[in-house]
């Protein structure tokens, strides 16, 4: 019998699956593989990252060190704050406030 996943059970595996599958045989992204990741996979953020200006401010709030490669740390950072805006958004007309802190 095959096992049934939730919908936040295969979101989570594609998150994982599509940083890994940027990365290549590498454990973390350079900027360049982030970037192309981020215009592929998330296109609504991608016109923040189409420049050098834009994508270091997003590297930079992930807590990316000028030079540094992206962990999936540090890419999960970013879900973490789009999942918050995106809640934000959804949730606008009732009130509604997302306490969510990662540590």
């Amino acid at each position: 019998m095959a096992t049934k996943y939730s919908e936040l059970e295969l979101a989570l595996n594609t998150l994982v699956t599509e940083f890994h599958g940027a990365a290549g045989d590498e454990p973390t992204l350079s900027p360049a593989q982030f970037q192309t990741m981020i215009s592929t996979q998330l296109p609504s953020m991608a016109k923040t990252v189409d420049n050098e200006e834009g994508l270091n401010q997003v590297l930079q709030q992930m807590g990316v060190e000028s030079g540094q490669r992206v962990s999936f740390e540090n890419f999960w950072t970013l879900i973490q704050q789009l999942a918050t805006q995106q809640f934000s958004l959804m949730h606008k007309e009732k009130s509604v406030k997302c306490s969510c802190l990662l540590q």
